[in-house]
């Protein structure tokens, strides 16, 4: 009997459906961010490490990535756009943008 009980909090949280909070980093993995970014290197779109860089103690970067990431954007980092990821969610959007920003050398 006491082996049910240790498990019904478990079961109780796994019903209640409350999710699982992913990191910022698998974000950009799950949402694609990668194939266009890297953490340290530049490929189609600048480095994490330097976007973190150029923003480091603006306090309107986070909304102004934000928007970038939702919107879009063109000519910020160069000629390549940042296509709109309008299905992204907001709460998604600022746990990436936290971990970007996080990521300052």
């Amino acid at each position: 009997m006491k082996k049910i009980a240790m498990f019904l909090p478990v079961a109780a949280f796994l019903v209640a459906g409350v999710a699982y909070a992913e990191s910022g980093e698998e974000l950009v993995a799950k949402h694609k961010c990668t194939a266009c970014h890297k953490v340290d290197k530049k490929t189609i779109g600048p480095a994490f490490q330097d976007i973190a860089a150029k923003h480091a103690g603006d306090a309107a970067a986070p909304a102004q990535m934000a928007e970038h990431i939702k919107k879009g954007s063109r000519g910020v980092w160069g000629p390549a756009p940042m296509p709109p990821q309008s299905s992204v969610s907001d709460e998604d959007i600022k746990a990436m943008v936290n971990y970007v920003l996080s990521l300052k050398k």
